[in-house]
């Protein structure tokens, strides 16, 4: 009998110290996290801005977290795909996305598989760039308020290159028309490239471009600047004003990018990811880098950068819906 009893106690300590460590052994995964690789999905090709921007940060966030940060660019559909792939991976931490404006805009241009606010958890902002409205030289005009007014004499027969439909050119383009109460054509190109390319070349004459793609062109002058989508000037372009001080006060249009997790990731693990973003963003050489592309760093919370993307949704949808953009 005492056998038989012992014999039960050992199995019943045996199975009692197996769920103990199955129970720990989440903690210790979280408290030994990166314990490998983390791979950062970026949903544009290589050598976009979110491309430059998320690969400026990767490299910091592998030193920050003694791990290599995998860069993995998951092109398509306006970043639906690569986000979707984000949004189905484990909720372990070792998947993360680069998203940008265009995750608060894409939920009004397409239906999407993946809820944006809900399957994902924010870590935090990387930085914001805004656009810049250039026009060719051979237009008259050398200020907002003259470009606005020759919308105004010729309605419907201005026209504006952008990148695509519900492009950050786009948007800016089809904010501006709606702000300025003025009717500019938009032309759509494959790619922010074949839309510059077409602009400098004097065909189409009016651009809201980003600033980090427009700068040499300006600084060349291929192309004349008018005013900044931010509401400060800009440093790389301290003699343009801002849209809002060169008379569109309501205007703003600046790109942003931020990194998520799959919902569900632990916290400590999103906590451990924030700070080494913010550690990765204090550093003097990503500063130099973001204030060359024109760029500038920008730091919230988790929970702002959360409060953030909702009311960027919200803004966006407006224009979308004024400007008829539907997805092509």
């Amino acid at each position: 009998m005492r056998s038989v009893r012992s014999r039960w106690l050992a199995a019943a300590g045996i199975a009692a110290t197996g769920l103990l460590l199955a129970l720990a052994a989440p903690a210790f995964a979280q408290s030994d996290y990166p314990n490998r690789p983390v791979r950062l999905i970026i949903p544009f090709p290589p050598g976009g801005s979110n491309d430059v921007v998320g690969r400026m940060i990767g490299t910091s966030l592998s030193d920050k977290l003694g791990k290599q940060v995998i860069i993995d660019n998951r092109a398509g559909a306006g970043g639906v795909v690569g986000t979707e792939i984000a949004a189905h991976a484990p909720n372990d931490g070792y998947t993360l996305l680069v998203i940008s404006l265009a995750h608060a805009v894409n939920p009004w241009l397409y239906k999407l598989p993946y809820d944006p606010i809900k399957d994902f958890v924010p870590i935090g902002i990387m930085g914001s760039g805004p656009n810049v409205i250039v026009v060719h030289p051979s237009l008259p005009v050398h200020s907002i308020k003259e470009l606005i007014d020759l919308a105004k004499k010729q309605p419907g027969e201005l026209q504006y290159a952008s990148a695509g439909v519900g492009s950050f050119q786009h948007l800016g383009g089809e904010l501006f028309k709606l702000e300025a109460g003025v009717d500019i054509l938009h032309v759509p190109f494959k790619g922010g490239g074949p839309a510059m390319i077409d602009v400098v070349g004097g065909h189409t004459k009016v651009m809201f471009s980003s600033l980090v793609q427009t700068t040499p062109h300006i600084k060349s002058g291929k192309l004349r600047a008018l005013g900044v989508g931010s509401k400060e000037r800009s440093k790389v372009l301290p003699d343009v004003p801002s849209v809002a001080e060169a008379g569109v006060p309501s205007y703003e249009a600046v790109n942003w990018w931020g990194i998520v997790a799959p919902a569900g990731t632990p916290q400590p693990i999103i906590d451990k990811l924030h700070a080494a973003l913010t550690a990765a963003q204090d550093s003097p050489e990503v500063e130099k880098q973001f204030s060359t592309e024109g760029a500038v760093v920008v730091k919230k919370s988790p929970a702002e950068f959360g409060a953030f993307m909702v009311s960027e949704m919200k803004k966006w949808e407006q224009v979308v819906k004024k400007g008829g953009i539907k997805a092509e």
